[in-house]
């Protein structure tokens, strides 16, 4: 189980902005990797700190983090961070702070590489959602260039060996009683030059790809599923695997029913006359019609139950039941015949 973000950084749930970065920074200075080499614990720590400072300095994460914990940030998509890379590009600024200048790490360039997850958003019908849907979603993505295999270099050419890094990709400088690395400016951390980039990808490595993508959408969604397709977000850099895709569900309203739980409601008119005598209607249901039957003396907002006839489990075998509230139809405008037999049934029953 995580540790809670405010015992992280040691502050209380009211804590100021500036004491967030304020305690962040002691922390980052504490147990800094390069100032606790080989030291497990040390790094841990580093990395616990650093995910709590970008969720509670981001207003919108942390109040997603204050009403709904950890799980709210994983159903919003937010997965921490992966490695030293994200933190120290994250928090370019706190270090130069600390250190007088980045305190990024450099990894090469020709390092695998995960590619990023996408989020895609798609609405769907009340009855997909029901009872589920094999569709295809369209959407763009970054791929390796085929011209030059993710190289990101013209055919029959290679990179040079940067002279800034010597081919390392990060530079060393002494801050006091340890040192920082930070990635070389002039190669960018790639530790390579490349001198001939390839013409269709201009030296990134990369194109936007349309693609289409098949996804299962099981029985049983509702609005904020989250659906995660493995491996087809965006791909991976020198046979990194690829990202994920996350698709967001939102289901439309429909004309007849409401979803409660695995349950669905809907509201269905009777006549006066069947209400007071009873009798039979059709009723619209998730597979069509289906005649129930009304006993005498049946009142405004009576319930009946449908058993099994509610939407399906997500996470199990069985499903919902449909409930039918009945809205009883009071007659406008009565002819004078119906209006005298009314009045005798009122006579009869002393209500006039």
């Amino acid at each position: 189980m995580k540790q809670d973000y405010y015992t992280i950084l040691g502050i209380n749930r009211s804590a100021s902005d500036e004491e967030i970065k304020k305690s962040y920074r002691k922390l980052a200075l504490k147990y800094h990797p390069d100032r606790n080499p080989g030291d497990k614990e040390a790094e841990e720590k580093f990395k616990q700190a650093a995910e709590a400072y970008e969720v509670l300095r981001d207003s919108e994460k942390r109040s997603i983090y204050d009403h709904y914990g950890h799980e709210g940030l994983n159903g919003a998509g937010y997965r921490g961070f992966t490695g030293f890379d994200d933190i120290f590009s994250s928090f370019s600024d706190i270090f130069e702070d600390v250190f007088g200048f980045t305190g990024r790490r450099s990894y090469s360039r020709t390092a695998a590489r995960q590619g990023a997850d996408l989020r895609y958003d798609l609405t769907i019908s009340f009855m997909d959602a029901a009872f589920g849907k094999t569709t295809e979603i369209d959407l763009e993505r970054l791929e390796n260039c085929a011209a030059c295999g993710g190289m990101g270099t013209a055919p029959g050419t290679e990179p040079s060996v940067c002279p800034t890094c010597r081919g390392t990709g990060q530079v060393t400088r002494s801050s006091g009683f340890f040192s920082v690395s930070s990635t070389c400016h002039h190669c960018q951390g790639a530790g390579r030059i490349i001198e001939h980039p390839c013409k269709e990808c201009h030296g990134t490595g990369k194109k936007k790809i349309k693609r289409m993508v098949q996804l299962k959408i099981p029985a049983g969604v509702e609005t904020g599923v989250r659906l995660r397709l493995k491996g087809e977000g965006e791909e991976g850099s020198y046979g990194g695997p690829s990202g994920d895709l996350y698709v967001f569900i939102r289901v439309s309203p429909h004309e007849y029913f409401q979803r409660d739980g695995d349950d669905i409601v809907c509201q269905v008119s009777i006549p006066m006359t069947i209400a007071v005598l009873g009798g039979q209607i059709e009723v619209p249901t998730l597979e069509g019609f289906e005649k129930i039957k009304i006993p005498k003396g049946t009142q405004q907002g009576h319930q009946f139950k449908l058993k099994g006839k509610g939407i399906p489990h997500l996470r199990g075998f069985g499903r919902g039941d449909q409930l039918i509230i009945t809205i009883i139809v009071i007659p406008k405008d009565l002819s004078k015949k119906e209006e005298k037999l009314l009045k005798d049934f009122a006579t009869l029953r002393n209500e006039i």
